[in-house]
């Protein structure tokens, strides 16, 4: 069993643990969204970045920390003449930068670069959140349209077995048995339809989490309300244009730092100890004092800019990278808002359409309980002259099979609804107040 199959499996039994009143075999949407977001590729990759952020801030700061080196260097044969440095068996360099303003924009460019990187990790998470948040409620949807369906496929059948019954009895032209067939069809076709759509949705959250296919039965209990929530609601910033806005704060603390690196001086720090030996060599006759044992020197180093098109180009390229930098943040929030103005739009619709489809709904079984009625009770008008003629049972399969689309459409423009209002509340950056009542991040 591989390490990812081992988590998916503890963290779901941890999930069933804590319901016990859960029938076999369902799965929270926290529990969902935890695994989605553990198993996430993009999410693994956007905490690689974080680390890789961090460490280049340590390294930027650390610059101001001596570093030191050592090294041997033992003569392997006797040498003859002067070598032009002391023999030593062996040394030890420590340096340092001790003053550069041009390191200080360094440090708060790997600073902002940190910041970018986190907001890219809450981001990724959020939309893996939002993935799998939707996958799972729409299957639950969807498993709710499939029972509905096989009742509906039930009815059907009924309704072709009272029409043979008919067209033998000479009561229906043939036309009516062939009518109801396909009725049955349609019905069959529309099931089809739903299972394909259950199997892909399956498959989605078996990517998301790494479990199995079909084994995540949605807990249709463990779905938080989703706020009635419009375009003009307060408004938080996205985790992603926070992301580009640091990005471009470092891009441009950076081209500072080239710039400046053309202008200002730098100090920096050394120092150097050698273990001088005279073994195999006969280095004091060249001196007049034999060669010292030990041997120190420290020392600054001034770096003064005077002519280097080198650095120069490349402070041109990064003011180049900053504003390409600053342009796509702008950008990249202009888009957020024409997204959150069409998003508000779409939802203004598919609120009525599901107020329509519910009416639709309520019509259906209004109509379905006046037949099931007469049913039962007689129209009480069918023995009189020119009176209505008495309901068959074909008329109550019809209406049956009329109540459950009308549910089915209900249904499914409730899902509508609701995955606009999810894709709105990550619009206005406000998905992570709703993650929070699952208990995730």
């Amino acid at each position: 069993m591989t390490i990812r199959a081992v988590l998916a499996a503890s963290v779901l039994s941890g999930g069933f643990a804590a319901g016990s009143v859960r029938a076999e075999g369902q799965v929270s949407l926290g529990t969902v969204v935890d695994l989605a977001q553990r198993n996430s590729t993009t999410v693994r990759i956007a905490m690689a970045d974080v680390d890789k952020a961090r460490a280049s801030l340590s390294q930027s700061k650390d610059a101001a920390i001596p570093s030191l080196n050592f090294g041997t260097g033992i003569p392997a044969f006797p040498e003859e003449g002067f070598t032009g440095s002391p023999p030593s068996i062996w040394s030890a360099t420590m340096q340092s930068l001790a003053f550069s303003i041009p390191q200080k924009h360094y440090i708060e460019a790997s600073h902002a670069g940190l910041l970018a990187a986190s907001a890219r990790l809450k981001d990724a998470r959020e939309q893996v959140a939002l993935d799998a948040s939707s996958a799972y409620i729409e299957l639950d949807a969807v498993s709710q349209e499939l029972d509905t369906a096989r009742q509906e496929d039930g009815f059907a059948q009924r309704l072709i077995e009272i029409e043979e019954q008919r067209t033998e009895a000479g009561v229906d032209p043939l036309s009516a048995l062939l009518e109801a067939k396909l009725t049955a069809a349609n019905v069959r076709l529309s099931r089809i339809h739903l299972e394909s759509r259950a199997g892909l949705l399956e498959k989605q959250l078996s990517e998301l989490t790494g479990l199995p296919v079909g084994s995540i039965s949605p807990e249709h209990a463990s779905i938080p309300e989703i706020p009635d929530v419009k375009g003009d609601a307060p408004t938080k910033t996205l985790s992603g244009i926070e992301a580009a806005r640091q990005l471009a704060i470092a891009k441009q603390r950076t081209a500072k730092g080239d710039q400046d690196l053309n202008l200002f001086p730098q100090l920096n720090f050394f120092l150097q100890y050698n273990r001088n030996t005279t073994i195999l060599n006969d280095v004091n006759s060249f001196f007049a004092r034999p060669l010292p044992t030990n041997n120190i020197f420290t020392g600054f180093n001034v770096e003064v800019p005077l002519f280097d098109m080198g650095h120069r180009a490349k402070a041109r390229e990064s003011a180049a990278d900053a504003l390409r930098a600053r342009i796509e943040a702008e950008e990249a929030e202009r888009q957020n808002e024409v997204q959150i103005t069409e998003l508000n739009g779409s939802l203004r619709e598919l609120d009525a359409l599901s107020e329509i489809a519910s009416l639709k709904e309520q019509i259906a079984d209004e109509q379905l309980k006046t037949v099931l009625t007469q049913l039962e009770l007689g129209n009480g008008a069918s023995g009189a002259p020119n009176g209505p003629a008495q309901i068959s049972p074909k008329a109550e399969q019809l209406a049956r099979i009329e109540a459950s689309q009308r549910a089915t459409e209900a249904l499914d423009a409730r899902l509508n609804l609701t995955k606009a209002r999810l894709n709105l509340l990550r619009a206005l950056g406000n998905l992570g107040d709703w993650l929070h009542q699952l208990g995730t991040k």
